[in-house]
């Protein structure tokens, strides 16, 4: 097939699990599932519907005759029609209840809800083993001071795990968006053709608590608390809006974990997996790229802008239905969770091989340390008798020398020498030293570490423990 397009997400990035699920296979089997779930329920409240049938079309539900399908289809030109027949085929008792009262959209919308749950479920799983893993990133380096940024200009510092504890929050808030996603999807049920229920109303010759009976028996044999209140033709697209966006806040997050991590890889603190065999450039051999992190970067930007495909189809279904919605949800839905499902394995790969180099946290650190000193230096200088706003004014013009030492001339930060030279401080090398302790500078960042691993990740855990301990590997 390599003079045929192949989609990159099949080759290169998402998982053969996502990928099924999203598949023709995955569809007409559930489908044929729905079907069965109609025929048990109308046996069951009455309809000439027997149990043979039923067995007939339970022995042909994983079974599908694709060849029989699809030379139906290029005759009738209608997807669903051409399934019915294939399964009738199949099952010749059966074949005149299969999809009794149904309309296409019994089977195309409930499917879409299905696999969008099941979908959702692995992408959470996957979500939660990238917070595992940072959160033992976080315990690791929890006490290890590094320069902060604001404006991507040096702050006030924090730990290297007290920065990956803002990465992991991001993705809990993220997780909790999802959950409550996966909560509130329901089925479309059986509404018929325009929502009115009307053909099953006929079928149970005006029994109206048949029909929700009905509604509720499907719901239940296929996972669900039950089916949305009222419908068109189909169910609302702002569910697919609402999914998306599931979707699209995990992209978010990823990027900007991604993006901070490329500017650590720059400045040499940290670094994603490099591995031995790895080539960074084809024309500078010493190069050490951060591909995972560009890839996740890339991904994430594909699904926010994604995110625009539902929301334009929701906002433009004309009554109860047009199918100016089809093609696109086709590709938009689909194609969104397969980059989520990649972002989600570069992340897990990605997390799990985290590189830190202390030294050079620490160098960069200690360049800028003096200057964030200056109030500590001040107080302590007062302490001893000095002149508060006079300490401060020579205290500004020590450091405009320093940063010009640094900027001009390529110099090392000498303010502390200064400082220490300056007989208005009164204060030792000593004792300029002691003030210029790294984890003086932290404030709570440990302990905020550990608070938040007990209060917020250890839930996560206990609810989630099969999802633990995940690793992933890159195809390319």
């Amino acid at each position: 097939m390599r003079d045929r397009y192949v989609s990159s997400f099949s080759t290169r990035y998402s998982s053969d699990e996502m990928q099924y699920l999203f598949s023709e296979e995955k569809k007409f089997r559930t489908w044929r599932r729905l079907w069965i779930a109609l025929a048990r329920a109308e046996n069951k409240l009455g309809l000439p519907v027997t149990q043979e049938q039923i067995a007939e079309l339970e022995a042909f539900s994983d079974d599908i005759n694709y060849e029989v399908a699809e030379a139906r289809e290029r005759e009738v030109r209608h997807d669903v029609m051409s399934h019915v027949y294939a399964y009738g085929v199949q099952c010749p008792g059966a074949a005149g209840i299969i999809h009794l009262g149904a309309t296409s959209c019994y089977v195309g919308d409930n499917t879409d809800i299905i696999i969008m749950a099941e979908a959702l479920k692995l992408i959470r799983d996957k979500l939660v083993g990238v917070i595992d893993s940072l959160a033992r990133f976080a315990v690791e380096y929890k006490a290890l001071p590094c320069l902060a940024y604001t404006h991507l200009q040096p702050a006030q510092p924090t730990t290297v795990g007290k920065r990956a504890t803002i990465w992991i929050n991001e993705l809990v808030m993220d997780l909790g968006e999802l959950e409550f996603r996966l909560s509130s999807l329901a089925l479309r049920g059986a509404k018929g053709t325009t929502g009115t229920q009307a053909s099953f109303l006929e079928l149970f010759e005006g029994d109206h608590e048949k029909v929700k009976d009905l509604e509720g028996m499907i719901a239940g044999e296929m996972g669900f608390a039950g089916c949305v209140p009222v419908s068109g033709q189909t169910y609302s697209r702002k569910v697919d809006f609402g999914v998306l966006a599931v979707l699209a806040g995990i992209a978010q997050s990823a990027s900007k974990f991604a993006g901070d991590l490329r500017l650590l890889q720059h400045f040499k603190e940290m670094e994603e997996p490099f591995e031995k065999s790895q080539i960074g450039s084809s024309a500078m051999p010493y190069k050490r790229n951060p591909m995972r992190s560009e890839r996740i970067t890339a991904l994430s930007r594909y699904v926010m802008a994604d995110l625009l495909n539902p929301a334009m189809t929701a906002a433009n279904q004309w009554f109860e239905r047009t199918l100016d919605d089809s093609a696109n949800r086709r590709i938009a839905v689909s194609e969104a969770f397969l980059a989520t499902d990649a972002i989600l394995g570069l992340m897990l790969n990605v997390s799990t091989g985290l590189v830190v180099y202390p030294r050079v946290v620490e160098k960069r650190l200690l360049c800028e340390l003096p200057f964030m000193a200056t109030e500590g230096i001040m107080m302590s200088a007062v302490k001893k008798g000095g002149d508060r706003q006079q300490l401060h004014e020579r205290l500004r013009l020590h450091s405009m020398e320093a940063g010009r030492t640094v900027k001009e001339e390529g110099g090392e930060n000498d303010l502390i020498s200064r400082v220490a030279a300056d007989p208005a401080f009164g204060l030792s090398p000593g004792e300029l030293s002691a003030l210029l302790e790294p984890a003086a500078f932290t404030g709570r960042s440990e302990r905020q570490v550990d608070e938040f691993i007990a209060l917020v990740v250890e839930p996560i855990r206990a609810r989630f423990a099969g999802s633990l301990n995940q690793t992933a590997e890159l195809k390319v």
